[in-house]
């Protein structure tokens, strides 16, 4: 027998689902570290620190934009998160997990249709000939999830790498095109960081400008966080333009003795001048010297200004693959990147 619920999903008897809190951080990651320890024998997350200031990200509400399924006896065995803080939101993101020893109840296809009823909530805010399609993804070993998305008419339309280095010893010092100065950034900073940012990614797939304001405040929330460190944001300027940008963690998300580089981008009039190998090999030079022995990052598997080779040259290899999928509520007007040529 199965029950409806207040929040529209249908849960076996006993199982109840509500939105999120802070205080709900901490089971949540254990569940997440639960599932990719069986998906790919290392934990997901570090702390829960990490999600719970994801979840405070300026628009985002855990209240309403987390559902989460607890089993009769209150452990949290279902989640999902559904993300519309792009403005336009014409690409919901949708993000879920379902605890492994509770496969096959109906959880996770029960979180899916109310995620994409949430996502389909903005449509009225939206103009009538934009294209709405929500997007997910999941690790690529992950076949049941894969199922399932497809199940629900979702199509995979792009791939991306987690990839990461070793390094048994210091790797190459960096070479500067003439011009180019090094300096770590601040916190003032920020706002000239994030315009380079903005300027570096607009050749991404997937990247739509937004309202500056509204990108800079979640920008900041992000580059203010726990964990991050502006001694490991590197710009390398040209006078005093900031022409790319490395900003980096000392501390992995998953792994507390990994370094993570979370944004390498070349502002365009810098590219073809190896300005993003040697912000990468400073970078790694510098976590190395602070005695981090491996560092990690990711990227689009089929990044249209040619980041994978840059970062293969630089001695990584592909950790993880990642498959995102897609589901066209409305067709229209695409507005998000897909090719160099628009």
């Amino acid at each position: 027998m199965k029950e409806k619920l207040a929040t529209q999903l249908i849960l076996p008897e006993g199982f109840t689902a509500r939105g999120a809190t802070l205080a709900d951080a901490e089971a949540a990651t254990e569940m997440f570290n639960v599932w990719m320890q069986r998906m790919a024998g290392q934990d997901d997350l570090a702390n829960p620190t990490i999600l719970r200031e994801d979840w405070e990200t300026p628009g985002f509400n855990p209240a309403d934009d987390i559902c989460l399924v607890f089993s009769p006896k209150g452990q949290l065995v279902g989640y999902i998160e559904v993300w519309t803080t792009s403005k336009p939101p014409v690409h919901p993101w949708v993000w879920g997990r379902v605890h492994p020893d509770f496969g096959g109840l109906g959880i996770g296809t029960s979180l899916m249709e109310w995620a994409e009823e949430r996502a389909c909530r903005v449509l009225p805010d939206l103009p009538a000939d934009l294209r709405f399609a929500p997007r997910t993804g999941s690790l690529r070993v992950a076949e049941e999830s894969k199922r399932l998305f497809e199940d629900r008419g979702f199509t995979r339309i792009r791939s991306s790498y987690e990839m990461r280095i070793e390094m048994d010893e210091a790797p190459p010092a960096p070479l500067w095109s003439e011009g180019i100065t090094l300096k770590t950034g601040s916190h003032e900073e920020i706002p000239a960081i994030y315009r380079a940012f903005e300027e570096s990614f607009r050749d991404h797939f997937g990247h739509i400008e937004e309202p500056f304001e509204e990108g800079l405040a979640k920008f900041s929330h992000f580059m203010k966080s726990e964990g991050q460190d502006p001694s490991m944001w590197f710009l390398a300027m040209d006078g005093d333009e900031i022409a790319g940008i490395s900003l980096c963690r000392p501390e992995g998300y998953s792994e507390k003795d990994m370094g993570w580089v979370n944004i390498l981008g070349v502002r365009r009039p810098w590219r073809k001048r190896g300005l993003g190998l040697a912000l990468l090999l400073h970078s790694f030079g510098e976590l190395y010297r602070r005695g981090v022995r491996k560092a990690g990052l990711g990227v689009d598997a089929e990044n249209l200004t040619g980041a994978l080779r840059l970062y293969e040259k630089a001695g990584m290899r592909v950790h993880m693959v990642f498959d995102t999928y897609e589901k066209t509520i409305r067709g229209g007007r695409e507005i998000s990147v897909e090719s160099l040529s628009e």
